[in-house]
């Protein structure tokens, strides 16, 4: 069911599908080029809680149970969950699905765990361990710079490279089978990351630190896969945001792919880089989820794509490693989404 191709990557002989995507977002996000498409905006940043991480839990809580219901199923039904989020131990997801009481796959893949989440899901149901799963992941701007750079009372100035970490939880649905034939879409393949660390030490430039890994995933793909970007309609990152876009375009260039013409971001999607301040677009795990709910998989649903290659983008950094010198190496996920 699950078949080997080249070095790295795998394809779903019986491809699962996405049955329903969910995503719910802060005031900001709502603000945003994309913010009609999303299920719900959030006026409240503490989502009626009293902390950050509270907050957080509430959303992905909240996005998990949006896309159940959109699937048309219950929570008993979903054979497993595969989730996580940016703060310590998980404890957004922890805290956050566990009155939904079925069996969960913590799952840490920095900004990239969208990505990871979708393969390993994939897999579990291609390999005939279940019928549905969940995907689901969040991040919150506020418990982000809590955890990883500072409280926002300090109020310290962020540099033109920083990345504003997304306010949202997004999740998915995935069926071994389209039992009604009303699913979305179909993920035929995927290509697991490999960590990438080209030195870079400057944690407020989380797209320089990405990027590499971001072309090493998408070049080994290709090769994989033997195939050109032109085979894929939409080759989509996770938040390298504009200064991470520029090195990735080179990098891939360096290895003979063009990928100019069809490369999105979903950092610079999800904000206005003329209205809204947040330097070099948008970041964290809800980044590339809540892009892919609301914008990406709807139009591959309306047909208007055909085949997309989405590579959420991850930064494998922590307090503990920043603190002691070590410097930020990255993850990147592939996906092949197609049309049914």
């Amino acid at each position: 069911m699950i078949q080997k191709v080249g070095n790295n990557s795998m394809i779903f002989e019986k491809p699962p599908v996405i049955l329903a995507a969910s995503s719910v977002v802060g005031e900001k996000e709502g603000q945003g080029p994309l913010g009609q498409y999303f299920d719900h905006v959030e006026k409240d940043p503490k989502f009626g809680m009293e902390t950050w991480e509270q907050a957080e839990s509430t959303m992905q809580l909240m996005a998990a149970e949006k896309a159940i219901k959109k699937a048309g199923l219950s929570k008993e039904q979903l054979d497993f969950l595969f989730a996580g989020d940016l703060l310590g131990q998980l404890i957004a997801t922890s805290f956050g699905l566990m009155e939904l009481e079925r069996p969960v796959f913590g799952v840490y893949g920095a900004c990239s765990t969208i990505g990871e989440s979708l393969l390993l899901a994939s897999m579990a149901l291609c390999g005939g361990a279940g019928n549905y799963a969940l995907a689901v992941t969040s991040s919150h701007f506020a418990g982000a710079e809590k955890q990883f750079r500072f409280p926002l009372p300090y109020g310290n100035q962020r540099p033109l490279s920083a990345t504003w970490t997304v306010v949202g939880s997004g999740a998915v649905i995935v069926a071994a089978e389209d039992k009604k034939g009303k699913a979305m879409a179909k993920i035929t393949g995927g290509t697991p990351g490999r960590i990438i660390d080209f030195g870079v030490k400057d944690s407020m430039n989380m797209g320089a630190c990405m990027a590499p890994a971001a072309c090493d995933t998408i070049c080994q793909h290709l090769k994989d896969f033997n195939r050109q970007p032109t085979d894929y309609d939409a080759i989509i990152t996770g938040d390298l945001g504009k200064v991470g876009q520029q090195i990735l375009l080179k990098l891939v260039a360096e290895h003979g792919y063009d990928i100019s013409d069809r490369h999105l971001d979903c950092g610079m999607l999800i904000f206005d880089s003329e209205s809204q301040d947040t330097h070099a677009g948008g970041s964290g795990c809800g980044c590339s989820a809540v892009t892919l709910a609301a914008y990406l998989l709807p139009k591959i649903n309306r047909g208007e794509w055909q085949r997309i290659l989405f590579v959420p983008t991850g930064a494998l950094l922590s307090t503990v490693s920043f603190n002691e010198g070590q410097s930020v190496p990255g993850i990147a996920h592939g996906v092949v989404i197609e049309k049914i």
